[in-house]
């Protein structure tokens, strides 16, 4: 896989350094409730992306969600918080005890026996064919696990903490916890080479796991290793987007980022949903994400995108020319 594209992106992104410490702040706030409310969602947690930033930021106890994914949320948000906070360290340095301090955080108070511990009982992963390593062996793997990270070299930061990430779940050290530990420390290592945490969705969360499953069972990796790519390559975005102006003033005001359907982008704009749709296949205007089921999401920057085609369009300009000097 080619990972000159994502180095790219980081060398622009590094143009900037020092990053401004205001926008440092919010972007480490909203990937700290996105990434808490993603990775849990993953692992079956019901908590709403609101419902987590109001458990994480306000401590606000949410009715009808259980103690445990009250826990799991703030949890995660402390485990990711300490990461940041390694972030200056080398992978070289990493240790056995990064990775069970990691887990014990993941599971205080939810399984207090279990937490930071290796697991001693045989595991199996629910409704999978995967046959996981005895527990005997857990130790041993772990060693050489942390022997080969920290040794790896000739190999891209993205590409290195994909295959830790996929090593650790393999050897699925732990009773539970492992998608979230092992999510944890590909971040921690993403982050100590210079790149933001990568945000794999939960739209995508079927896509991720089947991709695993397809490469421990023997089949290829490529497309595991593309789901990695995709996330790195989509916070880079959100990186490169704020620091250019085109997200950063929505960032900045909220720690989630409030994207517009097209029926909302239209009645913001007075433009009707056809002609939206034609300027969005035409490339004039650019989607921001999309819904679980499909419905396309637009940053409210393309309320402006929208006056700016409009005007230009009063001087005569092409959907063409108009393009062009978008872009």
């Amino acid at each position: 896989m080619d990972y000159s594209p994502l180095t790219d992106k980081r060398l622009q992104i590094d143009k900037f350094r020092p990053l401004p410490p205001v926008l440092v702040k919010n972007l480490e706030e909203w990937f700290l409730i996105e990434l808490t409310y993603t990775s849990n969602a993953i692992e079956g947690n019901t908590l709403t992306r609101k419902e987590t930033a109001a458990v994480v930021e306000k401590g606000i106890t949410i009715g009808g969600k259980s103690l445990i994914e009250h826990l799991e949320a703030t949890n995660h948000a402390k485990a990711l918080q300490d990461i940041m906070a390694l972030a200056g360290s080398k992978t070289t340095d990493l240790t056995e005890n990064d990775i069970l301090t990691i887990h014990n955080t993941i599971l205080r108070g939810i399984d207090d026996e279990n937490a930071g511990h290796y697991r001693s009982i045989p595991v199996r992963i629910f409704g999978s064919q995967i046959i996981l390593p005895n527990p005997a062996r857990v130790p041993d793997h772990m060693e050489e696990f942390i022997a080969n990270l920290t040794t790896e070299t000739g190999i891209h930061p993205v590409e290195l903490a994909a295959k830790a990430h996929y090593q650790l779940v393999t050897i699925h050290p732990f009773v539970d916890g492992n998608g979230r530990t092992a999510r944890l420390l590909m971040n921690l290592i993403l982050m100590q080479h210079g790149y933001p945490p990568a945000l794999i969705r939960k739209r995508d969360r079927m896509k991720y796991i089947s991709s695993l499953e397809k490469a421990q069972l023997g089949g290829s990796s490529d497309d595991y290793h593309k789901v990695i790519y995709d996330a790195a390559n989509r916070s880079l975005d959100i990186y490169l987007n704020a620091l250019t102006g085109k997200e950063g003033k929505q960032i900045a005001r909220n720690s989630t980022i409030s994207l517009l359907r097209i029926g909302q982008l239209a009645k913001r704009t007075g433009e009707s949903n056809a002609t939206i749709r034609y300027w969005t296949k035409e490339g004039l205007l650019q989607i921001a994400d999309t819904t679980e089921v499909g419905y396309q999401l637009y940053d409210p920057s393309m309320i402006e995108r929208i006056k700016t085609i409009r005007n230009l369009q009063g001087q005569r300009f092409t959907l063409s020319e108009i393009k062009e000097k978008l872009l």
